[in-house]
């Protein structure tokens, strides 16, 4: 008896592409609140519990993969490897560097970034806010500050009205829930600061921004029938009971279910044009004992398949997620999906295994439209420094030569004919 390989076709249209953030891949981006806190931080032993990055000492971004003059050699990589569309986002702290200036030279730099994308027909989906933000502004107290969504109102007007015919896709903020947690709750990132009334500001704030931001978006560039297409990128978990009887637990999943993934949603409903999901791990919820307070299951005593950053690979959580957005009735992106990892067969699975999941969710009628791939290059991880390897493309920090991994030849094949078997 022979079996017949199934080929999985998506969707005629459907976007395949990588993601970046500025800050991860530019290098030098001096007047941003990062930069200052990576000065601060530097030779500090990495605050991280996996064995892989144990003992060793933060490095500041510097000059990072130098992204920032070196792309249209990263574009190249990106029309090699048949992608139709990008994510990328713009630096606020290079384009509005003091309250009120702006830098035209860092606008014209962005301005030939964005050209270069669309001479190769390649869709373009900006971030405005991935994590960093103007000294400036964090001065001012940042996100906690009751006029930041004025201040960041005016950032996205002046880009939109520069640069607004050269984006098919607008993310406001990337993974507000993600900021508000390791800036504010767990305090690992700048301002590491342990204050739960200043999440909540900060939260509420950016919610507030979102909403001015999509409206003015949409103010500038909508024309007849020509509508702006913005949305945020949320990160999402799959949430799982450790006993799924248990009800307590069942509880547990269902509270952290609609405040971590639903929750800045419902704050900002009519305000999307599409949702934007960011996947990579699932996570178990049990009752600690002799409490009724919740714990994270430690899945590296069950001996889980885990990435370098200790997340437990779950595929068939994104079925999961998008089965459950389904109900918002709008179009969604994958918008980062990857793994870090040295082992890169391990990277292919991953790849495979998920987007397989995608397409089943799409057979069950979720409208997925693309898949950005986490990420291109290897590059700065935050407080993790330059440890954990996400890209698809080996970066050397000191010679600057990118070297593509065999998970790139495999995420070609799969572009370049807009499916899997």
């Amino acid at each position: 008896m022979t079996t017949e390989k199934k080929k999985l076709k998506f969707p005629s249209g459907f976007l395949w592409g990588t993601a970046t953030s500025a800050h991860q891949v530019e290098g030098n981006n001096t007047n941003s609140d990062w930069w200052f806190w990576e000065q601060k931080n530097k030779g500090k032993i990495l605050n991280v519990a996996e064995e892989k990055f144990k003992n060793k000492k933060f490095e500041p971004s510097g000059k990072c993969c130098d992204h920032y003059n070196l792309y249209k050699k990263d574009f190249d990589l990106i029309e090699k490897m048949h992608n139709n569309a990008h994510r990328l986002s713009i630096e606020w702290a290079r384009i509005e560097p003091k309250k009120g200036e702006w830098d035209l030279d860092e606008l014209q730099h962005y301005k030939n970034v964005l050209q270069d994308l669309k001479k190769r027909n390649i869709k373009v989906m900006l971030t405005l806010q991935h994590f960093s933000l103007p000294n400036w502004f964090a001065n001012l107290g940042g996100w906690t500050n009751f006029k930041s969504p004025k201040y960041f109102k005016k950032y996205v007007e002046f880009v939109v009205k520069n640069l607004g015919e050269l984006v098919d896709f607008w993310i406001t903020i990337n993974e507000p829930e993600i900021y508000v947690s390791m800036s504010y709750l767990q305090s690992y990132w700048s301002p590491q600061e342990k204050n739960i009334k200043k999440a909540g500001k900060v939260y509420f704030n950016m919610v507030r921004a979102h909403r001015k931001a999509y409206k003015i978006i949409h103010k500038i560039l909508d024309k007849g029938n020509k509508k702006a297409k913005v949305g945020i990128s949320a990160n999402v978990m799959s949430f799982a009971a450790y006993k799924k009887h248990r009800l307590i637990e069942l509880l547990f999943v269902y509270l952290a279910d609609k405040l971590i993934n639903h929750s800045f949603f419902d704050f900002t409903k009519k305000h999307h044009d599409f949702l934007g999901v960011n996947y990579y791990f699932r996570v178990r919820l049990k009752k600690e004992k002799g409490t009724l307070k919740p714990v994270v299951e430690e899945i590296k005593e069950n001996e889980r398949e885990l990435s370098d950053m200790g997340w437990m690979i779950y595929p068939h959580g994104i079925f999961d997620v998008l089965m459950d957005f389904k109900d918002f009735n709008l179009p969604i992106y994958i918008t980062e999906n990857g793994i870090a990892t040295t082992d890169d067969t391990k990277r292919c699975k991953f790849l495979i295994d998920h987007l397989t999941e995608i397409h089943h969710a799409i057979q069950t009628g979720v409208d997925v439209r693309g898949y950005f791939h986490w990420s291109l290059l290897d590059n700065f991880e935050w407080d993790k420094s330059f440890g954990p390897k996400f890209g698809l493309v080996d970066v050397n920090f000191k010679t600057l030569e990118r070297k593509p991994k065999p998970s790139f030849e495999v995420y070609k094949n799969i572009c370049s004919s807009n499916g899997l078997s």
